[in-house]
């Protein structure tokens, strides 16, 4: 099915022609003073010289210094579209640089990108969404963007948002849940992240359930995604066609089944059949998920009963390349073989 596509060509009655640069050392200054010009057009022109400039660290590092992000900053408002489109990219491009990604984060570029998620330019919420995502790589990043109050309007924007810039979205939150999950719980990020499992999209399912990874990595994220039914639903992506997909829904997984109570959940929604495939197959990506899952399902009395069974398919794990699989293999086999303390057993 086709899907509409965000384009970062500008409207046909621009002049696409750049300023002409100044030479040396004055060329970026003059180009910052150019970007605080009244004239229109000599501010489109500035930024459109400065995308090609900015590729380069070094110049990103002396843009930095002479100051240009307050010009950028204030440019992030502007009415006219083509100056946010191009400021935009501008920083996108900034941030693609550890030298950019420190400087945006102490300017205080993050608080200033949050009126532009309602910009009508498709393009320009692009931008702002990709440096987001780019931010909150670092910690220092994502947690600019808690700070800044983004987390609840962007689970609200999953609903509404293109797919291109959901999954941006979707990657901006894997990196901030890392840190605090609070705000996203009382947004019902959960519900939210429980319908896009079922999204046609594979790098938006992949995603949606790598975001729940990180939220059942909490303990009252364990508790929400128990308590919104999202274990049944990444049961199902267990039989993906994607690899991704089935990598993202065993680490969700993994987490959640640490709590007693979603354990109970998965063993009642029959958890172990779609696990064993993954752990049979020898290039499965999920193969050490699926065993670390199946382990604390082989906790309860239950489960261990319905491995028994299956002790050969741990047991040619052992052969894994892998050792971090071999050693999963080898703890699953001590919890499957583990027989409770009988009294008689001492006589």
């Amino acid at each position: 099915m086709a899907q509409p596509r965000i384009s970062a060509y500008l409207p046909p009655d621009i002049d696409p022609t750049k300023a002409a640069l100044a030479f040396g050392r004055r060329a970026l200054p003059k180009l910052n003073e150019e970007l605080q010009s009244p004239e229109l057009l000599t501010q489109q022109r500035a930024l459109m010289a400065l995308c090609d400039l900015v590729h380069d660290p070094e110049k990103v590092y002396q843009a930095i210094a002479l100051g240009f992000l307050d010009s950028l900053r204030t440019l992030l408002v502007h009415q006219d579209q083509t100056v946010r489109q191009k400021t935009t990219e501008v920083l996108s491009i900034m941030a693609l640089h550890s030298i950019g990604r420190e400087g945006l984060i102490r300017s205080g570029v993050i608080s200033a990108l949050t009126g532009l998620l309602d910009d009508p330019v498709d393009i320009c919420r692009k931008n702002t969404h990709q440096i987001f995502d780019m931010l909150a790589k670092l910690p220092e990043g994502a947690g600019g963007v808690l700070q800044a109050g983004l987390i609840p309007p962007l689970v609200l924007k999953l609903k509404t948002e293109l797919d291109e810039i959901q999954e941006l979205i979707l990657g901006t939150l894997s990196n901030c849940l890392r840190v605090e999950i609070s705000e996203a719980l009382a947004a019902g990020a959960v519900t939210v992240l429980k319908e896009k499992l079922s999204h046609p999209s594979t790098a938006i399912r992949s995603k949606a359930a790598w975001v729940l990874l990180e939220i059942s990595s909490h303990a009252e994220g364990k508790i929400a995604v128990c308590q919104e039914e999202v274990i049944p639903v990444l049961l199902s992506l267990l039989e993906d066609t994607q690899p991704e997909v089935q990598v993202s829904s065993t680490g969700a997984l993994m987490f959640a089944l640490v709590a007693p109570q979603g354990r109970s959940t998965a063993m009642g929604a029959e958890a172990i059949p779609p696990f064993l495939p993954l752990v049979a197959e020898e290039t499965s990506k999920a193969r050490l998920n699926a065993l670390k899952a199946l382990t604390l399902l082989a906790e309860l009395p239950e489960g261990r009963q319905a491995l028994l069974g299956h002790r050969d398919t741990f047991q040619r794990c052992l052969g894994d390349p892998s050792e971090a699989v071999q050693r999963a293999a080898e703890i699953a086999i001590t919890v499957i073989d583990w027989k409770p303390f009988c009294s008689r057993d001492i006589f």
